[in-house]
Formats: structure tokens, sequence, C-alpha cells
């Protein structure tokens, strides 16, 4: 999973087709349960990208959009955000992979 080095990163990637940004950070304890099944899930979902942000590195950008839990992920289509799973719960795999299954495409 790429991770996101600048806010006009963010802004490009967003108008692309099918982008899943992962908020998260390194000290999160919920965010490192994750970590093991989301290259499973980048694999399942192939057809989407998934980029990570650091909360801590962009801790503005969370604040715009709204994410104040982590891990949290907002899935955006050529500009138009198309669904978020945004809490500070823990997630399971299936809780996530339902989020995607969810998504219109």
């Amino acid at each position: 999973m790429q991770s996101l080095q600048s806010v006009e990163q963010f802004h490009e990637l967003k108008n692309e087709e099918r982008i899943i940004f992962v908020f998260s950070a390194d000290w999160c304890k919920d965010c490192v349960f994750i970590k093991p099944f989301l290259p499973a899930i980048e694999e399942k979902y192939a057809q989407y990208t998934f980029v990570k942000v650091d909360r801590d590195e962009f801790i503005d950008l969370c604040g715009e959009l709204d994410v104040f839990g982590i891990p949290s992920f907002i899935a955006y289509n050529k500009g138009e955000e198309i669904g978020r799973f945004v809490s500070r719960d823990r997630k399971t795999q299936e809780e996530i992979e339902n989020f995607i299954d969810g998504l219109p495409l």
C-alpha cells in the first residue's frame, strides 16, 4: 500500500477512479490490529487503489475530512466521496470487506 506524501497528492488521487484512503497511525493499537489482513483485502479488491494516510502527518487533512477516529476509510471515485467507514472503533476484516462490498461502482 502506498503512503500519502502530500495534501496536493490527496487532492490528485481522490479524482482518480476507485481510491480508498486508509487513515491510521503507528501508535494506534486498532490500526496495528488490522495491519496483518490489509494485504489480503488489497488483493481481494484489486479494482481499488489503497492509500495509507498517516494521521499524525496529515492532522489538518483529517480535521478537514472529519476523521477524528482511526483506523478509518474514505472511498472516492472521480472526485466524489462514495463511502466512509469512519469511527474510532476496532474494525474486523469482515467489517472492512462489508464496507467495500457496499460501495457503488
